[in-house]
């Protein structure tokens, strides 16, 4: 029996006159998605987009998992292909159905019906298809409320499609259809789900590491790609840059204020983050912070760390709390790996008492007689690029 995957796009159709292009953004996506797999024809008609496998074995199952990371859809089904008749639609309904009705008590049966040319309109259908399948398995009773299975027909222009159940998508909007951003990564729970999060808006990423041997080791890079690479398989394509960092902590360690070490280190990640990010055609910076989760995130830290980037910030779980922020990891997969216990360059000469109400100018006046400019042009001449792929 001749299967068909059929998509459900969710902010799209809001988009008016760009609808095109975020749709023909999201094709492209899909199509990049199921590289590898099953060879699919991907087609798209009345507020809908067509998997159709190409070939009678294809792994319809690897093909679900695929979608259900795609960005742009919010949900899609699983769906038996018909010929557009009652008799075709019928027999097909009973046979692909087979198992949900089975072990079922109550049904529903809705009908689509978008081509006004088929001679039975939708309450017909249903209740043709209803009193069969009440025929067939005798013990189901209707639920119009809440069934156990709905039964859904469509009749398009280009066939019948019956289907039962519905596969959650991911949301959000094409990837790419926002532009470009740069996250600073860590090796932590927050920074791949604020990549996660950003990347359901539509931005293609970008990715910048910290690595500070022998004080962080090669195992904490790694957990960096692996985490990346979760993200990736919602995200796309990922390009990793890694910054040599260790004789830039040193030098704050030696030449600043052990209070603020940490405010002054974030500072500099921010300006060599937007000048990897100007380089690789980004317009924002992305962080995983959340306001007053540690000390570096206090409403004052933030601010005095804002004033050394001159683009735009987004930090997408600034209102959240652990516990929120720990559930999506989980979803996303990428919870156990933030939790392997290799310490990343943000943990590197931790300060006691780190100042959390920093004076701007000050902040500023310690930075300038440091004197960083020679270390953040070797810094970033000495850059690591990885590319991360889903």
């Amino acid at each position: 029996m001749k299967e068909i995957i059929l998509i459900k796009v969710g902010e799209i159709v809001l988009k008016g006159l760009n609808r095109k292009s975020f749709e023909n953004m999201l094709i492209k996506n899909i199509k990049h998605a199921l590289t590898g797999t099953s060879q699919c024809r991907i087609t798209s008609a009345q507020s809908t987009i067509y998997v159709e496998p190409c070939y009678d074995d294809a792994d319809i199952e690897d093909i679900c998992v695929r979608l259900s990371k795609v960005f742009g859809i919010v949900a899609f089904h699983r769906a038996a292909v018909a010929e557009k008749s009652m008799e075709s639609i019928t027999e097909t309904a009973l046979v692909y159905l087979e198992d949900y009705l089975e072990t079922a008590d109550t049904f529903k049966v809705e009908a689509k019906r978008s081509d006004k040319k088929f001679p039975l309109k939708s309450p017909e259908i249903s209740r043709e298809l209803g009193g069969k399948i009440l025929e067939k398995f005798s013990h189901l009773t209707v639920d119009v409320h809440n069934p156990d299975v709905q039964v859904t027909v469509e009749v398009r222009d280009f066939g019948a499609y019956i289907h039962a159940g519905v596969i959650k998508g991911a949301g959000g909007v094409p990837v790419g259809s926002s532009g470009n951003g740069t996250i600073l990564i860590s090796g932590g729970i927050d920074s791949p789900v604020a990549a996660w999060m950003m990347a359901k808006r539509g931005l293609s990423l970008n990715a910048v590491h910290f690595a500070s041997p022998p004080y962080t080791s090669l195992r904490a890079e790694d957990k960096v790609v692996r985490l990346l690479k979760k993200v990736a398989s919602y995200a796309g394509n990922i390009t990793m840059y890694t910054v040599p960092f260790t004789e830039i902590q040193e030098k704050i360690k030696n030449d600043c204020p052990q209070e603020l070490f940490t405010i002054i280190m974030r500072r500099l990640m921010m300006e060599i983050s937007q000048r990897i990010a100007m380089k690789t055609h980004s317009s924002c910076l992305i962080t995983g912070e959340s306001l007053g989760q540690v000390a570096s995130q206090t409403m004052q830290a933030i601010v005095t760390t804002d004033e050394a980037a001159d683009m735009v910030v987004f930090r997408p779980l600034i209102g959240m709390d652990k516990e929120e922020i720990i559930r999506i990891s989980r979803r996303i997969d990428t919870f156990d790996i933030s939790i392997e216990p290799y310490e990343d360059c943000c943990t590197v000469f931790t300060p006691k008492h780190p100042r959390t109400r920093p004076v701007l100018k000050y902040v500023k006046e310690v930075q300038e007689n440091a004197g960083f400019d020679e270390m953040i042009e070797t810094a970033i001449n000495n850059l690591k690029v990885t590319k991360i792929t889903p």
